[in-house]
Order: structure tokens, then C-alpha cells, then sequence
């Protein structure tokens, strides 16, 4: 196969993401996690799928770093997932020891590499391994704004009673409660929300969205969301590898876009093969922009608690 990728972190999002990508003929994949034998045995049950499903791509896993050498792009989704009554947050600082040590091993092997990020709190994670890879800002890059939109989308489709492929949404900002769902820019078949449901239908998804996260994780009672966040960071992949340049929302660094500085947040990007080829700045409303600026200021207080 022409594509590597390097998933690290073999729990439910980091094997079904790589699960993902060799299903589809993507990439060959190597799945790393700490735990010995883990990713050894979810590399092997996977492969044992192929006969049946067809795929010609294939999968090994391992507990070291070794052979993820000369990877096109790495996922990171290593860390713990969120549990009942906790914030993306609150993961802050067992994440960020568990996020900077994978960015490190990871881009020493791999120099010409895109990282996505996934690991949460996403937008600061990918701030720290951003840092601590040494790479260029525009190959590294967060899956956040293409799950919280596809999220958007579903809630939209569920309660106009269509299909969800008709429905395309943004969704921008910090992946958190600060994130900011954009009603002029979600549209069925083209034809903007706001020309289709009341505002207070609107504002009701709206809410939805943000607390998309948190509504599975009560529901689950242990674990978090991982069908729909791999989803999202194989497209990414996708776009990375056959440099689709695609436009979808991502977690990019901002260097004066939107008036922000110095931060990772949620905005449309053009992502091919190079990583992050343009960060596109949306003509947001008054409003619009300072929602996304609040948000964006949150992701930095966070930031700031990290000796980085």
C-alpha cells in the first residue's frame, strides 16, 4: 500500500478509526497503545475481518513506536475518555502528559507527517502537540468542527424528517459548550434553517449540539462517543492522503484569522496533502463573531493552565 497512517490509542475511537481506514482501502495502519498486547489484539481480530469483508489493506498493532516510522499522517486519540458529571476540562492535565509524550515519539519517526489531533480537551490538545512535535502549525490540525457538524446535521434531519445527506451544517469555535452552531450556513438542499424552522426550533438544536457530547456519555453511563468522532477523523485522513481539499470545519491554528491569535479553535480549512492549506474566514455577522471570539477565548485560558 502507497498510504501509512498510525493510530495511537487503541481503545474504542483510536481501533474503530483504524478499523475505518482499512475497511475503506485507505491506508495501511499501525495501531499503537501502551498496553501490551492490546493493540497487538485488535489489529489481529480486524485482519481476521478481511477475508470477509474484502479489504486488501492491513493492520498491525504494537505497543511501541517502532514501526510507525515514515507515517503520512498520525491520529492521536491516547487518553481518557470523558465519564458522567465531567468536562472535556477536566481531562486537562492527565491527557496533556499522556498527548505531549505520543507528539514527541510520534514526529521524531515520522517528520513528514500531518497530526490530527482527537484526544480531548481537543482544541488544547492539539495546541500541545502542535508545541511539543515541533511541527509547522499547518500539519497539525484537530478533528472537532466536522463531528460537532455532523452532529448539527442529524439533530436538523431528525427533526425536519429528511435524509441527513441533504443536510450540510458549520459548526464553529472550541469543541465544548462555548462551541458556535451557524444557522445562516446550515442548509438542507441549500436552502438556509432559518427559511425552514422557527427560531425556536433552532435555538433548541442548537443547545443540542453543544451538549452533543455530554447526552452520550449520560446515556452510556461509562465510555463516551466514538462511532461518529472516528468517522470525522477518517474523513480527515481521507482528504490528507489523496489530497482531497476538502473544506471542513477543523481545530487550526490561528495567527490573526477571526482577530484571534496564538490558539487552536474550530474554523473551515482546505486540507490536502500538505496539512492545513487555508484557514477560510467566514463574513460572520456582529454577533456571530463574538461568540466565535468567546469561545476562542476560553480554548486560550485553558491553554494558559499548561507549562508549555
Amino acid at each position: 500500500m502507497d498510504h501509512k497512517v498510525t493510530v495511537v490509542g487503541a481503545g474504542f475511537v483510536g481501533a474503530t478509526c483504524a478499523r475505518r481506514i482499512v475497511e475503506q482501502n485507505l491506508a495501511d495502519v499501525v495501531l499503537v497503545d501502551i498496553m501490551e498486547g492490546y493493540a497487538e489484539g485488535k489489529a489481529l481480530d480486524i485482519m481476521q475481518a478481511a477475508p470477509i469483508e474484502g479489504y486488501s489493506t492491513k493492520i498491525v498493532g504494537s505497543d511501541k513506536y517502532d514501526k510507525t516510522e515514515n507515517s503520512d499522517v498520525i491520529v492521536i486519540t491516547a487518553g481518557l475518555s470523558r465519564q458522567p458529571g465531567m468536562t472535556r476540562d477536566d481531562l486537562l492535565k492527565a491527557n496533556a502528559k499522556v498527548v505531549g509524550h505520543v507528539a514527541e515519539e510520534t514526529s521524531k519517526r515520522s517528520p513528514e507527517a500531518v497530526i490530527v489531533t482527537v484526544t480531548n480537551p481537543l482544541d488544547v490538545m492539539t495546541y500541545l502537540t502542535y508545541k511539543r512535535s515541533g511541527f509547522d502549525s499547518k500539519k497539525v490540525v484537530g478533528m472537532a468542527g466536522i463531528l460537532d457538524s455532523a452532529r448539527y446535521r442529524w439533530f436538523i434531519a431528525e427533526e425536519m424528517g429528511v435524509v441527513p445527506s441533504q443536510i450540510q451544517a458549520m459548526v464553529l469555535g472550541g469543541h465544548g459548550d462555548s462551541m458556535v452552531p451557524l444557522p445562516r450556513f446550515s442548509t438542507v438542499n441549500g436552502i438556509s434553517i432559518t427559511e425552514l424552522l422557527p427560531e425556536d426550533k433552532i435555538e433548541a438544536i442548537n443547545t443540542r449540539v453543544k451538549n452533543g457530547g455530554a447526552e452520550i456519555v449520560n446515556l452510556l453511563k461509562k465510555g463516551s462517543a466514538y462511532y461518529a468522532p472516528s468517522a470525522a477523523a477518517v474523513e480527515m485522513v481521507k482528504s490528507l492522503l489523496y489530497d482531497e481539499k476538502k473544506i471542513l470545519p477543523c481545530s487550526a491554528y490561528l495567527s490573526g484569522e477571526y482577530e484571534m491569535k496564538d490558539l487552536y479553535c474550530g474554523v473551515p480549512v482546505r486540507l490536502g496533502k500538505k496539512g492545513i492549506e487555508e484557514v477560510i474566514e467566514l463574513d460572520l455577522t456582529e454577533k456571530e463573531r463574538s461568540l466565535l471570539q468567546k469561545s476562542g477565548e476560553g480554548v486560550k485560558s485553558v491553554i494558559s493552565q499548561l507549562e508549555i
